[in-house]
């Protein structure tokens, strides 16, 4: 069809009234009888009536698309965030808007163009989880480059060297063989979901956690929700306003001589 995209409000300030002459805007033809107006331009009944039939329609099967479209975005977004972030160093905010545009442009890909608000609430949320939850891989990062600079520790020798090592286990004072001190007791180990539980949690809270840092916090922050906002206005649902019909304009008849 060759209608122009929508717009917020309709053109009626510039819109043309159909009369003698007056042509349909997607098959140039003359309009006669009923006519709408479709985002601010004449358009014929016929035409009207196949753009409504070839609108798509949503479904369960579009939004699962989406999902699926969406979440490998939202994937490979979080690895480009969290890799960028390893290999130099370097947190920058902005790649929040990149990781926006490219789970918005994938749902709506996957959903062939339907929109809707369950879908800019999806794409949302999956932009602030992929750019969240890269701070999981860098945090670990930082902690393993931590470990390889910190200087190896050296152990104490024992109070009396002369002391024959075997005295402490012939000592009957002492705890017996086998017998774990307090201080060499075994710390129980936590649950692995558990554990994935928390380290999710506190990915999905590391954009505010940053705020410790007001300013680079604030700013990091305002460019996340940003981002999101692209996911969000992405996939909207189209829109496209229909306004009719009306009669066309009949002409003015000629006085005989």
């Amino acid at each position: 069809m060759g209608f122009p995209p929508a717009s917020p409000t309709p053109q009626f300030a510039t819109a043309e009234y159909a009369g003698s002459g007056d042509v349909c805007k997607s098959c140039n033809k003359a309009i006669s009888g009923a006519y709408y107006r479709i985002n601010g331009s004449l358009a014929c009944e016929h035409c009207t009536t196949q753009l409504q039939t070839q609108l798509p329609k949503d479904s369960h099967a579009a939004f699962v698309r989406a999902l699926t479209f969406g979440m490998g975005a939202a994937i490979a977004g979080l690895i480009g965030y969290a890799a960028f972030g390893i290999i130099t160093g370097i947190r920058i905010g902005y790649i929040s808007l990149a990781v926006g545009w490219l789970v918005g442009k994938a749902m709506r890909t996957g959903s062939r163009g339907i929109g809707g608000l369950r879908y800019q609430i999806t794409a949302a949320a999956f932009t602030y989880a992929a750019v969240a939850l890269a701070a999981i891989p860098v945090y670990f990062s930082q902690i393993s480059k931590d470990k390889g600079t910190r200087p190896p520790q050296v152990k104490s020798a024992p109070a009396n060297p002369g002391a024959p090592a075997g005295d402490a286990e012939t000592d009957d004072s002492g705890p017996s063989r086998g017998t774990a001190t307090p201080g060499q007791e075994a710390k129980p180990r936590m649950n692995p979901f558990k554990a994935l539980g928390l380290l999710t949690l506190l990915g999905l809270a590391s954009p505010f956690l940053e705020l410790q840092d007001p300013f680079h916090g604030a700013i990091g922050l305002v460019i996340l929700f940003v981002g999101m906002r692209f996911a969000w206005q992405q996939t909207g649902a189209p829109k496209i306003d229909v306004v009719g019909p009306f009669e066309s304009r009949a002409p003015t008849p000629t006085p005989a001589t």
